[in-house]
């Protein structure tokens, strides 16, 4: 006979009334246990009259676990929504595995209030046992469903944080940090960069040790001892993703060496021939602006002399020969050579960090002809650069304010940045011998603070065209998916800018197993 509301509030009354003799009264208990076969009233209060006398019955404490799970499966969203209220309860000694498991794979859920639900429970949990509530996440990360795996990562990523020192300890970050590299071993592009971002996070990670174990555990990740597959858009992707990651890391103590040896090694010799993971990205551009960022942290490199050389060449082949002048002083050519200056400020940046370390090399290492060669290009690209800047400056002179805040001013702004760093290091350049003292901004980096306030004084672009000390604002930039192109006022040289396009690196890009190979088969159903 099915149990009535009548049958469990007298159990209940009996095991209220019972205090120390509680055990003594086990038919009660299993009166309320047998409630979650009832109606839905019954079920409600089976939900919260199981878990108060739980810890009085460890003989039947499988039957109680199983009993609430079955509540958490009902189809009624109500009693789902109470029963997982109450599952923290039972996370008591060698039961909180167990729990912290279920709540794992309740994450599955699509209801929203329940999913926050779950969130809490979790978090909850955290508190009462941490290295336990981990095992059972990780458990789910290593053998559950695809979507239980892809829910907890992501609950991992935004909640650790969040959790006190007391509770995420130095032992607890180490157990999470050990975890992590297991679960690394085989995962999807998207997983990869939720689990850096959970490790980027651990406070035993944040020395100068810590940021290197990371390094090394991207460098495992991004196969920098195999070829590049340039035609392969998996491979490329996996490239972009680990250089990512590995960006913030870097430092004059952690150095981006065999990231930046890969790039000149492998990947600038096959620059023309990269396959973009994603259709609207510019993966040459995109490819030189990781090289750009990473070469300041570049240490001591064995083939410093072929990566300073490859550089050089991809330079050369971005900076155009002057066209040739017929008899009567006009271009003979129907049209200028376009001027990229995207690309150019990338590659002359990182040529000029490299350069640091091997001054010498474009008298010394240059043969006389191919050194010419460069001069000539270079003063052919600095007259063209002056014309651009000159035009900038007059486009956005006397504005301020909301006009600078217009989609083609944000543009013109940012190839101002672009065109001043490219006359800056082209100066250096062509100093006798040459020049690597100067420092720049890379035109896509924010402003930091520091560099807003410091008492100094204000660069040529900063200035404005007025010169009137004027600050302006030159960090605004376009949304991501606003792909825009300058176009200047027609005239010598100017038609070539159209050839400027800014875009703001975005995150991880394509869908679950890009990039870092499907993962196998795991078990399936439910594993409680």
């Amino acid at each position: 006979m099915a149990v009535t509301i009548e049958d469990l509030y007298r159990s209940y009354g009996v095991l209220a009334d019972a205090k120390d003799n509680l055990s003594q009264h086990k038919d009660a208990y299993q009166v309320i246990l047998d409630g979650v076969k009832s109606g839905p009233k019954e079920k409600r209060l089976a939900a919260q009259f199981i878990p108060k006398f739980f810890s009085s019955f460890p003989e039947l404490a499988d039957s109680a676990i199983n009993a609430q799970l079955d509540l958490c499966e009902d189809e009624d969203v109500s009693i789902r929504r109470q029963a997982i209220k109450e599952l923290p309860r039972f996370a008591t000694g060698e039961n909180i595995l167990r729990v912290a498991d279920i709540l794992t794979q309740l994450l599955q859920t699509d209801d929203s209030a329940e999913f926050n639900q779950v969130n809490g429970a979790l978090v909850s949990i955290f508190k009462i046992d941490a290295k336990g509530t981990l095992g059972g996440l990780f458990s789910q990360i290593l053998q559950g469903e695809d979507i239980v795996r892809e829910r907890a990562i992501k609950f991992l990523s935004t909640k650790l944080k969040t959790l006190p020192e007391e509770v995420m300890t130095k032992e607890m970050e180490d157990y999470v940090f050990a975890e992590t590299k297991k679960v690394l071993e085989d995962v999807t592009g998207e997983e990869f960069v939720l689990l850096m971002r959970v490790v980027s996070g651990l406070r035993v990670l944040q020395t100068v040790n810590g940021r290197q174990q990371l390094v090394e555990l991207v460098v495992e990740q991004a196969f920098l001892e195999q070829a590049l597959n340039p035609a392969d858009p998996d491979t490329v992707d996996r490239l972009l993703q680990c250089t990512r990651q590995a960006l913030p890391l870097f430092s004059k103590n952690v150095h981006s060496t065999r990231f930046v040896t890969y790039f000149c090694e492998h990947v600038l010799p096959n620059l023309s021939a990269l396959t973009s993971p994603v259709a609207e990205l510019d993966i040459q551009l995109e490819v030189l602006k990781l090289l750009a960022e990473m070469s300041p942290y570049c240490g001591d490199m064995d083939k410093l002399e072929p990566n300073l050389n490859m550089l050089f060449t991809k330079l050369l082949e971005f900076m155009p020969v002057p066209p040739e002048e017929a008899e009567n002083g006009e271009n003979s050519a129907s049209e200028e050579p376009k001027l990229q200056f995207s690309y150019v400020e990338c590659l002359l940046f990182g040529f000029h960090q490299l350069g640091k370390k091997l001054p010498d090399f474009l008298i010394e290492k240059v043969d006389a002809e191919r050194l010419k060669d460069f001069k000539i290009r270079l003063q052919y690209f600095a007259r063209g650069l002056q014309v651009y800047i000159r035009q900038l400056r007059v486009a956005l002179q006397g504005k301020s304010g909301d006009a600078l805040k217009t989609d083609e001013n944000k543009i013109k702004v940012v190839a101002l940045k672009i065109t001043n760093n490219i006359n800056v290091l082209i100066k250096d350049l062509f100093h006798n011998p040459p020049s690597f003292k100067s420092t720049v901004s890379l035109s896509w980096k924010p402003i930091q603070k520091s560099e807003a306030v410091a008492p100094k004084r204000p660069s040529a672009e900063e200035m404005g065209p007025g010169g009137d000390g004027t600050k302006k604002p030159v960090s605004l930039q376009p949304r991501r998916d606003a792909r825009q192109i300058y176009n200047p006022p027609s005239g010598k040289f100017s038609a070539t800018i159209g050839n400027f396009t800014y875009e703001q690196r975005g995150g991880f890009r394509g869908g679950r197993g890009r990039g870092f190979g499907g993962r196998g088969n795991r078990s399936r159903g439910r594993i409680y």
